[in-house]
């Protein structure tokens, strides 16, 4: 496979990022609400970070070590988020699960239904028995979408990240092949 496929939802499209998005990545990413939780999103987000990014992906795919994902919503075909699958090991068959909205979609299950489909992208495509997250004990919010997709929690790894200045608690959660065919 060339480059990830497009994952459709009932509300979604979950696409390849093409550079043509860098300015939306950049202003929706830009948002200070995002940085503040995602452990890897900096703050500002410049127009050249957007673009570094973009420009990572296909390398990381090709090697099979990520798949990333634009949420572009159906109804107004604009970008809303980010979806992705990093840190994937082929040798032990996991991967990392890490998503954002941005502020203008949230509590509206954006989240939710497009980690859902990655998730299933990830099992049946990609052959993963194992997919974990994490997310700082602060934002629940975040907990709350990957119980709803089936991650139970594993434990709380205390001061595991920093963000502006601060040592950050952050959950980890995951889920198995094994619980993701009992919960279809």
């Amino acid at each position: 496979m060339a480059e990830p496929p497009a994952i459709n939802t009932p509300r979604l499209i979950l696409r390849p990022w093409a550079l043509a998005d860098a300015e939306d990545l950049q202003r929706l990413a830009g948002h200070r609400e995002i940085a503040d939780t995602m452990i890897s999103v900096p703050h500002p987000f410049t127009l050249e970070q957007a673009r570094n990014w973009i420009s990572s992906h296909a390398l990381s795919f090709a090697q099979g070590t990520a798949v990333h994902f634009a949420i572009e919503l159906k109804a107004s075909r604009s970008l809303a988020g980010a979806i992705e699958l990093r840190a994937i090991s082929q040798e032990h068959s996991h991967g990392e699960l890490s998503f954002w909205v941005a502020p203008g979609g949230w509590g509206q299950g954006l989240a939710t239904e497009g980690t859902t489909a990655v998730i299933r992208h990830g099992f049946e495509q990609l052959g993963l028995n194992r997919i974990q997250a994490f997310h700082m004990v602060r934002n629940p919010g975040s907990g709350r979408v990957l119980e709803k997709i089936g991650m139970r929690r594993e434990g709380v790894l205390r001061q595991l990240v920093r963000k502006w200045g601060q040592f950050e608690d952050v959950v980890l959660m995951a889920i198995l092949r094994a619980d993701w065919i009992a919960k279809c």
